[in-house]
């Protein structure tokens, strides 16, 4: 009987020297007794949380440095915590020990069955004050604020660049350490982030999701796109400093600055002679190739270039 009452009765065995409270762990009799002696708690040097212990601040210091001392057994996966990582070993186990008490359903995790939930209470999900966005959980809604406020916690420890979530830095980290763990099954290419691959994949696909509201005219890429629409606008937003004349896309600034500078970046190869543009190069080297240069089947007249071939070829073909 005398067990089973130890069972309800916690003994406090740590009491304070100065005030007499008692605490049942003694870190927590060490955490109280600051209060007495002043001593600030530990804090991150790098966002000045703080901490109770020194083992929770090494803990969280991860977060900023990204180490991921817990591997995954199964599939060589990283993580942070001891935690997150049991979490993710449900993947590969099927395991899911969180079931909902109105239609049953389970879930792998806490927080998903928290998410379903809000579909039977009808409560509203956590939103950004300022945009209105709405999110899953408090802690994603918690890294989007910090686009509205600036804050960027989490500090690269090689290059002290700074960043808003631990995925950017963690991406970031890959420009210093060389590693490219996305890589293309057609032709081998690899790439630091998994959307970059998906991106890259379309050259292999032909994907063109990106289409053209006047033209109908479809692309790749988001940035290809952009660029095109200023064929219909008449936008040229980049502008040489030396001769004011304006340019559609930063590329043909770039080489059309070479006239001033007097870069000559193509070299022949057989003769050493430098040219501005790789065209000039390209034409030039017919020279040495004896390559007759593109000419018209009807009048023989010839060009320097197949694109100024295929414009002429337009008179005799209406």
């Amino acid at each position: 009987m005398k067990q089973q009452q130890g069972i309800h009765t916690v003994e406090r065995t740590y009491h304070c020297d100065v005030c007499k409270k008692t605490f049942i762990e003694r870190s927590k009799l060490k955490e109280h007794q600051r209060v007495h002696t002043g001593e600030l708690p530990p804090h991150c040097d790098v966002c000045n949380k703080t901490f109770s212990c020194r083992g929770s601040l090494k803990v969280h210091q991860r977060i900023h440095t990204g180490e991921r001392p817990y591997r995954c057994d199964v599939c060589n996966k990283t993580f942070t915590f001891a935690t997150s990582l049991k979490l993710h070993q449900r993947v590969h186990t099927g395991e899911r020990p969180h079931r909902c008490e109105m239609c049953n359903e389970t879930f792998s995790d806490r927080y998903s069955l928290d998410v379903h939930q809000r579909v039977h209470t009808g409560e509203l999900p956590p939103h950004c004050d300022v945009c209105n966005k709405t999110f899953s959980g408090r802690g994603s809604l918690k890294a989007h604020q910090r686009i509205h406020t600036g804050e960027r916690p989490h500090r690269c420890v090689v290059c002290n660049k700074t960043f808003r979530d631990t995925r950017d830095l963690k991406i970031h980290q890959r420009a210093h350490t060389g590693e490219r763990p996305f890589g293309c099954d057609v032709c081998n290419k690899t790439f630091t982030k998994k959307e970059a691959l998906k991106i890259h994949l379309r050259v292999h696909t032909g994907e063109r999701p990106y289409r053209c509201d006047v033209c109908n005219k479809t692309f790749t890429f988001a940035s290809s796109l952009k660029l095109h629409q200023r064929v219909h606008t008449g936008a040229r937003a980049y502008g040489c400093d030396k001769c004011n004349k304006t340019f559609s896309d930063r590329g043909n600034l770039k080489v059309h600055q070479r006239i001033h500078t007097g870069e000559r970046p193509y070299c022949c190869d057989v003769c050493n002679k430098t040219f501005t543009f790789t065209s000039s190069l390209k034409l030039h080297q017919r020279v040495h190739t004896g390559e007759l240069p593109p000419h018209c089947d009807v009048c023989n007249k010839t060009f320097s270039r197949r694109g100024r071939l295929k414009v002429h070829q337009r008179i005799h073909t209406g």
